[in-house]
């Protein structure tokens, strides 16, 4: 049985290539919403609130093109709505975890976390204070990240070094990361083909949503016909 000092370490060992990959992302988060006019502090309290690269970002570009609040509460939600797979898919691990546990858990999910976590409960001897370093250690770095963003954005001029790009790079990672066989493969393909038509048929991001719903499901009717065995 390892005491509480072993796995606040494992935590850690295992979330640093997390954090290594948040400080660009979280910097650059930081220096566009400074750039939208946003003051260091303010951008501290969103990143400690929302603490979802992908919406955050969302919700600055919403905001500087002015739109009202409400579009940018509600796009941020859809957005979001990928929790609540993520959230199924490590519940079953999480079943003997008191409210409270969980509810600080959940606060600290994001993609990268999941995946780590996801793939630690799995295939090794993981629980729940690891998995809560890792999230945790994960969210202190982009909260850091981004107030120190906030504060060197205004010696930085808008679209510089492909800052503005720096979001889309760290999920192209995160997808070739998962690919680890055909089922993941063709899952990807089947949800990049149905994003376009969706694109241009439902509103706001969420075609997002319905794309990643519709390939997860083509993907299990896929393995389950090939006969193969499958691991949630």
């Amino acid at each position: 049985m390892l005491d509480t000092k072993s796995r606040i370490w494992q935590g850690l060992t295992t979330g640093w290539p997390i954090c290594l990959g948040y400080i660009p992302i979280g910097l650059a988060f930081g220096i566009l919403a400074q750039q939208a006019g946003l003051t260091p502090i303010q951008i501290g309290i969103i990143s400690l609130v929302v603490f979802a690269g992908s919406s955050q970002f969302i919700a600055i570009s919403m905001l500087s093109s002015g739109a009202n609040l409400v579009s940018i509460v509600a796009t941020t939600f859809m957005v979001n709505l990928r929790h609540f797979l993520m959230s199924s898919a490590l519940s079953i691990h999480l079943r003997n975890t008191k409210k409270r546990t969980l509810s600080l858990f959940a606060y600290g999910l994001t993609d990268e976390s999941f995946a780590i976590n996801l793939s630690k409960f799995k295939y090794g001897n993981w629980d729940t204070r690891r998995a809560l370093v890792v999230n945790h250690m994960a969210n202190f770095t982009w909260i850091i990240s981004t107030v120190v963003g906030g504060y060197s954005g205004r010696f930085i001029p808008p679209n510089a070094f492909g800052i503005d790009f720096a979001l889309i790079a760290m999920f192209i990672f995160l997808l070739t990361f998962q690919l680890r066989g055909q089922k993941y493969v063709i899952a990807a393909i089947i949800a990049g083909a149905l994003a376009i038509p969706l694109f241009l048929i439902l509103p706001s991001n969420l075609y997002i949503i319905v794309a990643s719903i519709l390939a997860a499901t083509l993907g299990v009717l896929f393995v389950k016909k090939g006969g193969a065995r499958i691991n949630v």
